[in-house]
């Protein structure tokens, strides 16, 4: 049943879809689509003119006796009159239209980027989702587009078919039968594109497996796993995968899609074109125009307006099932636009200042999951307070940090900020209190400055970044560079762009916390590429830096945890101890044992066991 319904929408929705993707292009530019459907019946017009109409009164002038001048004379002004208007609307979309066309992918990419914005974290770890959501994000401009061309040819061809028919209409009624036929051609031009549709969107998670095999062998964050062990025979093999997926796909669809190709062009070219040809000769030949057959202009007009119909006639049935096939991808596209998010903004404006942040009963179940990763976790961040995260991978560290940030929502119980509930808040300026950096940042191609500050460069930021570079320890290396702190990093777009280690990067991205004034920071393993004496040191600058502010930081190195003024060790998602360092240990819980486990790694057991 879900296949069926992918396979065809009502008219209503199909109407709907294409009259949306000119509603995108009339909000990028208005001028545009009413200049680009108004050339249509334009160009309509100087086509039959020229190409019909002025070849029929010149040959059957000439034959009927007229006079050569004033046939000249006639010909000479309609003809001069075509080339002026058809090389003024050629200069306009020469020199118009790319800026136009640029206008409107801005505008729908923008209208992409901020439903992108807000869907919730949940949608990009939901295959369903993601894959309606790179359709949406490869298809809409292009889509959009190509529903403007079709009504343009919608447009020529009911224009060229209407002057075409009344005009052979008027030569022998009976020439329409001929004109007729293609209609009965549009069964199969609607399977076809069918065929086109469910072929293309088989490919796209094909395409995608093939291209990130194809980077993990020019990308340089792969180089390294892809020349120890297997992985270069691996992915050869993957690729090859891919490779037979394609040939799979060909075989299922593109016999069929021939097929009905071939029907169409067959029944085109022989039964009307051909039909209407042998009945055009036959009328001028055998009957003649003294018995009422046509005359020589007429017979040659027939022979070139026929296909002309016919062709129309096809192109119409084409034009309303490349509608519908629009209508199919662009479904994609407004599913992903009209999604509502599940995280709402609330009514209420963010404090400055910040507050206690009150977690109660909190429990939080990824979709798809049978069993909750957080369980009833209670626990109150007090303004100014710092509180270290510990605990072993998969305990629900960053998930709770996740929920602390409204990434997701939790399953139940709430989360608070000075009594009321962060789901009451505007959910931009909420997060926007936090300064957060996580374990798999991103470092941007831009200069070290724009990395330091994610937003653009103001009278008075450049002691900020300087300062907040020193401060997370990276300063001196960075300002040595050739370009200092205006250096791009990376090299995607630049030469002399800077690469830097993943320690290096690690410090640069704490830069940020140390640049902002938030009320809240998270730290989600922030220094894990640190030696152990460098990342002490990068926390106790972050505890003098964010001093007055609410800390929460995870860290698998629990002498970091000596600087916070409470410690939370959460266990298979619960919180299993929460105290001061002194306290923990004292209690000789888990996190004694766990603080222990790691000082004898680096002090030695004879240290360790008077601790």
């Amino acid at each position: 049943m879900k296949k069926k319904e992918k396979k065809k929408l009502g008219f209503k929705r199909t109407a709907a879809n294409n009259l949306f993707a000119l509603k995108a292009i009339w909000e990028g530019s208005p001028s545009y689509l009413i200049v680009y459907l108004g050339s249509s019946i334009i160009y309509a017009v100087l086509g039959f003119l020229s190409e019909t109409y002025l070849l029929r009164k010149v040959v059957n002038g000439v034959q009927s006796g007229e006079d050569i001048g004033s046939l000249v004379t006639y010909v000479a002004f309609i003809g001069i009159t075509c080339i002026v208007v058809y090389q003024a609307l050629q200069w306009f979309w020469n020199v118009m239209s790319p800026p136009k066309q640029r206008k409107i992918a801005a505008n729908i990419e923008k209208m992409l980027f901020r439903q992108a914005a807000k869907v919730e974290l949940a949608c990009y770890e939901t295959p369903s989702f993601y894959d309606k959501y790179v359709r949406a994000m490869d298809e809409a401009y292009d889509r959009t587009i190509k529903v403007m061309r079709s009504f343009d040819m919608l447009i020529d061809r009911f224009i060229s078919l209407f002057a075409n028919s009344l005009l052979l209409f008027a030569i022998d009624p009976w020439l329409i039968v001929f004109g007729l036929f293609p209609l009965l051609l549009g069964l199969f031009k609607r399977m076809e594109n069918i065929a086109t549709h469910d072929h293309q969107v088989a490919l796209k998670p094909i395409n995608r497996r093939a291209a990130y095999v194809k980077r993990t062998f020019y990308l340089g964050e792969y180089a390294k796993e892809m020349r120890i062990g297997g992985m270069y025979s691996e992915m050869l093999s993957a690729l090859g995968d891919t490779f037979a997926d394609y040939k799979a796909l060909v075989k299922k669809y593109g016999v069929k899609k021939a097929i009905l190709g071939y029907v169409q062009k067959i029944g085109l070219e022989v039964v009307t074109v051909l039909g209407a040809t042998l009945y055009a000769v036959w009328s001028t030949m055998c009957i003649g125009p003294e018995a009422g057959g046509m005359q020589v202009g007429d017979c040659i007009v027939v022979l070139s307006s026929i296909g002309t119909i016919s062709y129309c006639l096809n192109n119409l049935v084409q034009n309303f099932a490349e509608f519908g096939e629009h209508a199919l991808f662009l479904e994609d596209v407004r599913y992903f636009l009209d999604y509502t998010p599940a995280i709402l903004d609330g009514d209420k404006a963010m404090p400055s200042y910040g507050g206690d942040l009150e977690v109660k009963n909190l429990c939080f179940k990824y979709e798809g999951s049978e069993t909750d990763t957080l369980k009833n976790i209670t626990f109150t961040l007090h303004k100014g307070e710092r509180i270290a995260l510990v605990g072993s991978n998969g305990s629900g560290k960053t998930t709770l940090v996740k929920l602390l940030l409204r990434l997701y929502d939790p399953s139940s119980g709430e989360i608070e900020l000075n009594g009321e509930n962060i789901k009451n808040y505007h959910v931009g300026g909420y997060r926007q209190s936090f300064s957060t950096v996580f374990q798999d940042f991103k470092m941007l191609s831009l200069s070290v400055r724009e990395n330091v500050l994610l937003r653009p460069l103001t009278d008075g930021d450049k002691q900020l970044v300087e300062n907040a570079l020193r401060e997370s320890g990276i300063y001196d290396k960075l300002s040595g560079l050739e370009n200092g702190l205006d250096s791009i990093l990376t090299r995607e777009f630049d030469d002399k762009g800077v690469n830097l280690s993943i320690g290096e990067q690690q410090k640069l991205s704490l830069a940020r916390v140390f640049a902002d004034s938030t009320p809240f920071v998270i730290l989600d393993e922030p220094s894990s590429a640190l030696d152990p004496i460098a990342e002490y040191k990068m926390f106790e600058n972050m505890m003098k830096a964010t001093e007055g502010r609410s800390v929460i930081f995870i860290s698998h190195r629990l002498s970091s945890a000596v600087l916070a003024d409470r410690v939370i060790l959460m266990d298979n998602g619960t919180i299993a101890e929460i105290g001061t360092h002194n306290e923990l240990l004292h209690k000789n819980g888990k996190y004694a044992a766990m603080f222990r486990r790691q000082a004898e790694n680096y002090l030695g057991n004879e240290v360790t066991a008077n601790a």
